[in-house]
């Protein structure tokens, strides 16, 4: 696993996986939230994220955090694995929750500095219909690619799947 990509609805703790992941393999980790936020919750243009994300999938090694769909296809193009959180949507809520609360009015590890946390309504029905709208449109995105993907269904499961990758100490 050299080129990695982790997603799955708001909240399935991509970003914490990633950070894990990433230090047990020894990749370079890249959240998508980062690339495309910037200071005071202003997003970047469609052609600069998309340069920004060249420069990084061009690479040899790397892990990429996040769905951000209009993106998709170049990652999947060079990822080797696809890590994919498919967890219940009350989990994901939950936590989502649960994050507001913990960071409300600061920046999250995983986020652009000065993008402090807040409740979003929109954010909320987003994840709501994640699997009525998002979920196909990102599994439709996977078609082709059922090789790579590695699906996990639960927090156990990814438990599981992360006791075989050993933490690397330096």
């Amino acid at each position: 696993m050299k080129r990695v990509l982790v997603i799955g609805p708001c909240g399935a703790g991509k970003s914490t996986l990633s950070v894990e992941l990433g230090q047990r393999l020894g990749l370079p980790v890249h959240h998508m939230d980062q690339l495309k936020w910037r200071p005071g919750w202003m997003e970047c243009g469609d052609d600069e994220l998309r340069t920004e994300l060249a420069a990084i999938v061009s690479t040899d090694r790397w892990l990429i955090d996040g769905n951000y769909g209009g993106t998709l296809a170049e990652r999947l193009a060079r990822a080797d694995t696809v890590v994919y959180l498919d967890y219940p949507i009350r989990l994901c809520l939950w936590r989502v929750t649960r994050r507001i609360l913990r960071y409300r009015g600061r920046t999250r590890p995983d986020m652009t500095e000065g993008c402090p946390e807040r409740f979003d309504l929109d954010f909320f029905l987003y994840l709501m219909m994640w699997n009525s709208g998002p979920r196909p449109r990102t599994e439709a995105r996977l078609d082709g690619y059922s090789g790579r993907i590695v699906r996990l269904t639960s927090p156990k499961a990814l438990e599981r799947w992360l006791d075989a990758f050993p933490v690397l100490s330096y």
